[in-house]
This record gives C-alpha cells, sequence and structure tokens, in this order.
C-alpha cells in the first residue's frame, strides 16, 4: 500500500509512484510524513502608524487622519496610515479639512498627502477685536467681502494638528517636524475671480522648511488640484506651490522678500486671480505673478502651517 504525503490518498498498487491527482511522489503507507516547514515572509512595515488605510465617506462618521511620507533624496517610498476619515456637518459656514504631508528634499516633485476630514465645532463669530485686512483698491468693483469664520475649525482631540482659537486669532500648527496641517472652507467659499487675504504671524519665531501661508483656488477635496503662498518671516522669503494627487509642485521656488516683515510680526498675505493671472501680493507690495493653469474652478480657500511652527491666523477673506 502506498500513500500520497500531499493529499493523503492511499493506492493498493504498489507498482504506482506517483498520485494520481497531484502527481507527488507515493511513499509507502506505513512511512512517517515528510515534515512541512512554513515561511513567514519578515514584516517590512513594522510601524502600525502606516498600515493601508481604510475610507471612509460617510457624512456621519468621526473625523480621523491619514499621512504619506515625501520622498528622499535617494530613493521613492510611499506609506500610507490611517486612523479614519470622516465629516461632520454643523452650522458655522466652514468645513476644515485637515492633512499631514512629510517634508522631502526641496524640488519640483515633492509628494504629498491622502486626505482626511474634518467640520466646525462651533459657529461663534468674531470678536470686536478682529479687524479686516486694509487693502482696498479704488479701481476694483469687488466690493462684496466674504468673511470665514475660523473659531468653528478648532479640533480639540486631533492626533496630528493643534489648533486653537483666541483673541480672534486662529492658532494651528502640525504635532511632528517636517509635516504640514492644512485647512480649507466648504466649497460655497470660492476664490474665482477674487481677492482672497488672510493675515498671519509665526507666534514663536521658528524655524520652517516648508513655510505657511494661504490656500487658494484649491479643490473642496484638498491637495488635488490648487495652490499655496507660503512665506517664512524667519529668513525673509516665500515659495509658490500648487497641488496635485500625491504631488506638491514649486511653482516660485524660496525667495528672499524685503515686503516680508521679519520675526513675530504679522503679514498679510493676498491672491487676486483675475482672468489668466493669479498676482500674488504680501503687505500690499505684489511679489509675483504666476499664470493661473493649475487652480482648480470655483476652488476654495484655506490656511496652511508647515513644520510644527506656531502660526496665528487671522483675517481670512474673499473680496468678489
Amino acid at each position: 500500500m502506498k500513500i500520497c504525503p500531499t493529499c493523503r490518498r492511499t493506492y493498493a498498487d504498489d507498482a504506482l509512484n506517483f498520485c494520481l491527482e497531484d502527481g507527488t511522489v507515493l511513499t509507502v503507507a506505513n512511512e512517517p510524513p515528510p515534515t512541512v516547514m512554513m515561511h513567514q515572509p519578515a514584516q517590512t512595515s513594522p510601524n502600525p502608524q502606516f498600515a493601508q488605510p481604510s475610507i471612509q465617506t460617510s457624512w456621519d462618521a468621526k473625523p480621523g487622519y491619514s499621512m504619506q511620507p515625501k520622498r528622499s533624496s535617494k530613493a521613492w517610498m510611499w506609506v500610507v496610515g490611517i486612523l479614519g476619515i470622516g465629516l461632520l456637518l454643523c452650522g458655522g459656514g466652514v468645513v476644515g479639512f485637515i492633512f499631514l504631508a512629510a517634508m522631502g528634499e526641496t524640488g519640483d516633485n515633492a509628494n504629498s498627502v491622502s486626505i482626511a476630514n474634518s467640520s466646525n465645532s462651533s459657529s461663534n463669530s468674531w470678536g470686536s477685536n478682529s479687524s479686516s485686512n486694509s487693502w482696498e483698491s479704488k479701481n476694483d468693483s469687488r466690493t462684496k467681502v466674504e468673511k470665514i469664520d475660523l473659531s468653528g475649525w478648532v479640533r480639540t482631540n486631533s492626533d496630528i494638528g493643534i489648533t486653537e482659537f483666541r483673541n480672534g486669532e486662529f492658532f494651528m500648527s502640525s504635532k511632528r517636524k517636517g509635516y504640514y496641517y492644512v485647512l480649507v472652507a466648504k466649497p460655497e467659499y470660492s476664490t474665482e475671480s477674487a481677492v482672497t487675504s488672510v493675515t498671519l504671524r509665526n507666534v514663536d519665531n521658528a524655524d520652517s522648511q516648508l513655510g505657511y501661508g494661504l490656500i487658494f483656488l484649491s479643490d473642496p477635496v484638498p491637495l488635488q488640484k490648487g495652490y499655496a503662498f507660503l512665506i517664512d518671516t524667519k529668513n525673509q522669503k516665500y515659495r509658490v506651490v500648487r497641488h496635485a494627487p500625491r504631488q506638491e509642485i514649486d511653482l516660485v521656488k524660496w525667495a528672499g522678500s524685503t515686503a516680508i516683515r521679519s520675526g513675530m510680526q504679522e503679514n498679510t498675505l493676498r491672491a487676486d486671480h483675475k482672468g489668466d493671472n493669479i498676482d500674488l501680493y504680501i503687505n500690499d507690495q505684489k511679489v509675483t505673478t504666476i499664470k493661473n493653469t493649475h487652480g482648480y474652478r470655483g476652488g476654495v480657500a484655506g490656511i496652511y502651517s508647515g513644520d510644527a511652527a506656531r502660526i496665528a491666523f487671522k483675517d481670512l477673506e474673499i473680496r468678489k
């Protein structure tokens, strides 16, 4: 009697050498079966923080977050992590979308992040100590001002960012160096053919290789399409980037400007979209103009803080 060591089928014909089911060499039935060894591959991503995301699209889901590292100077490496995605609706009139992106080397193709959504937690109005940006053009017919209420963007239980609203200012930072934290408005806050502006200050005069500043003409699903106008007050320089899926691409690389007030002083950034061009201003001084070839039609406004620098924002406005 012979037996197949794989499927355990027995054969009475001792002249038969191969199993008719799977072709395995037969053995004598009274011999012990061969030892089976299984190899378990080494775990390539031991950090549970970078597990594959589970995407949620329900508007009633609790907010969650995801992150994705940018490329290093040596090789591409993509690792995605998520704690959950969701969105809550409330009466504040503004929705914030929260993001993180790991910083790689400065270049034309820096990778950005997966998205995670959150909503306003309140609809508090601006206090009396909040004032509008001073810019006003006598030759500009766009006089309707939409002021976005940042007080409702505070997240008290975020694992990735820090937010606080105090004395008319919205304080925001990522929790880790090398990452940025972005919030944008709901779809009805379009910056198309509008003047979008925000006033900010670097609270601690902190270093930031990524910068901080104004988001405009952004897809309401952020970092898919749109622009960011960013400054570094400590070194008095600015840059302009556009976003595409998994990319943050420099349109204007870091450049110095005396228009930037240094250190912890307030600076007002403004993006003036007219036709095919977008004029960018720092403290009412035009520093550059870009062609609008990558903006999202009807794109929204937002704010950006990078490298764990604590930035205070106020007067996020859209003038149409």
